[in-house]
């Protein structure tokens, strides 16, 4: 790939070096937590995880692992910084889809540099880094998993299409009785539920220790959707707190596997608001 041979390329300058002959994807997965203008970027051999949040209630990571790379070389344990994600995802898709990139970044206060390159031609953009903030830490440990089930995608897709958005909160229960996983919404037109049962076809896994029904804002769980409708897999997970997981399994045309993690707190207003 003539990228690759760029002389101002050189790894050794580099703390940070990941090579991608098409873009698309990338762009997809961080499109899919572009709800917010600013990320943290959090790099290691693992690869590259991405996370956005809004007003200390919610959290998306996108983690695209180093094999989805044609080149990702890492010189320090981890590398982290802050970026405009919006700037990004401009400079991704300046060319369109078909573009290749190779991403360089120096280190510390240091521009995130991209090389672009559509038939033949190399665009370089330097996008400026910030100082990385401390993310939220929503705790979320598998061992205060209280329920968690596994949806195909498409289910999902389906019941955001025929609930009332209209309603402000999303009301999750999840049970290992009847009606075992219901989405319900309270809007303008009145109350409507959405029950799938554990042996529905696009149940994958179901997995109730008991009955939890929390309430989450619509508002918060939207951007979500980007990742659903990229999505073919979705896990759903509570805690003991009541805290939410969906984690979207996507898998890209090479048949490659990323994934988009959403935590959301529960809408604790409404509900003290009830008692």
């Amino acid at each position: 790939m003539p990228l690759s041979t760029q002389p101002e390329t050189g790894d050794d300058q580099y703390v940070l070096v990941t090579s991608l002959d098409n873009v698309r994807n990338l762009s997809n997965i961080l499109k899919a937590i572009h709800f917010k203008d600013h990320a943290t970027c959090f790099a290691t051999t693992n690869g590259i995880k991405v996370t956005v949040e809004n007003a200390k209630c919610l959290q998306a990571n996108a983690f695209i692992q180093a094999g989805i790379f044609q080149e990702f070389i890492i010189q320090e344990e981890s590398v982290m910084f802050r970026i405009n994600l919006a700037v990004l995802l401009d400079c991704l898709t300046i060319f369109g889809t078909s573009t290749a990139l190779r991403m360089c970044y120096h280190g510390y206060g240091y521009p995130l540099t991209l090389f672009l390159e559509e038939g033949g031609v190399v665009t370089v953009c330097k996008i400026n880094t910030e100082e990385p903030e401390e993310t939220l830490d929503f705790d979320f440990c598998s061992t205060n998993v209280v329920n968690k089930i596994i949806l195909q995608s498409e289910g999902l897709r389906e019941a955001f299409g025929e609930l009332d958005m209209t309603s402000e909160v999303l009301q999750i229960t999840m049970s290992p009785d009847k009606p075992y996983f219901r989405l319900s919404t309270f809007g303008n037109a009145g109350s409507a539920h959405l029950d799938y049962p554990k042996d529905s076809d696009l149940m994958e896994a179901f997995h109730c220790n008991q009955t939890q029904t929390n309430r989450y804002k619509i508002s918060l769980l939207k951007p979500s959707t980007k990742a659903l409708a990229l999505s073919c897999k979705v896990s759903i997970r509570t805690d003991n707190r009541g805290f939410l997981s969906l984690q979207y399994m996507i898998r890209n045309e090479d048949g490659q596997i990323c994934f988009v993690e959403y935590y959301c707190c529960p809408d604790e207003d409404i509900t003290e608001s009830e008692l």
